[in-house]
């Protein structure tokens, strides 16, 4: 188990925008937003390297999650695995924890381990966009729902290393939240 933790945190230090940029010459952190994420790949590359970062940082995250269920381990468990996955995309040890913002790897631990919750927060994310017209402020309701969706079917026993990385990712996007904020209500 402590094996399989470590593990997952080694795997979310692949960083797969930063494979990317190196295939294509260019230093994501020195560009935009510096994150070393699917967004930014995509704003500074181009629509493929946001999609090949997106699916590489969703498939690794997915690939904790089968190494979680191929050795029978606890849900809680492979949750805690899916925490340090998103951790080490987060906090990269060997980039001084400069690493992403957590989106794709979230969604990569969860739609493979609580599909579920997932398409609850996928359905309220679908929903609020049209009104609250910032993917940034709409995830704070689709995190909300995943959240309570959890504590109503009872499953916070095990989901809650999940409802951790959302705070994780929450403080990560601090800064594009407040912005998000400031520009959607200013102009109201």
């Amino acid at each position: 188990m402590i094996l399989y933790w470590i593990a997952s945190y080694l795997i979310g230090n692949l960083l797969t925008a930063w494979w990317v940029g190196k295939w294509k010459g260019i230093d994501l952190r020195t560009e935009l937003s510096g994150n070393l994420g699917a967004r930014n790949a995509g704003a500074v590359i181009g629509k493929s390297a946001f999609f090949l970062t997106f699916l590489g940082d969703a498939g690794k995250s997915a690939f904790v999650v089968w190494l979680g269920r191929y050795f029978q381990f606890d849900l809680w468990i492979i949750a805690a695995a899916g925490l340090l996955v998103i951790g080490g995309h987060l906090f990269p040890f060997w980039l001084k924890g400069r690493g992403g913002k957590g989106i794709a790897s979230f969604i990569g631990v969860t739609v493979f381990l609580t599909p579920k919750l997932f398409l609850v927060m996928f359905i309220v994310f679908a929903l609020c966009l049209p009104f609250v017209r910032s993917a940034t402020l709409t995830m704070l309701f689709s995190y909300g729902a995943f959240i309570v969706a959890a504590v109503l079917w009872q499953q916070l026993g095990w989901t809650w290393p999940l409802i951790i990385a959302i705070l994780f990712i929450l403080i990560k996007h601090q800064k594009d939240l407040k912005e998000s904020f400031e520009n959607r209500f200013s102009k109201a």
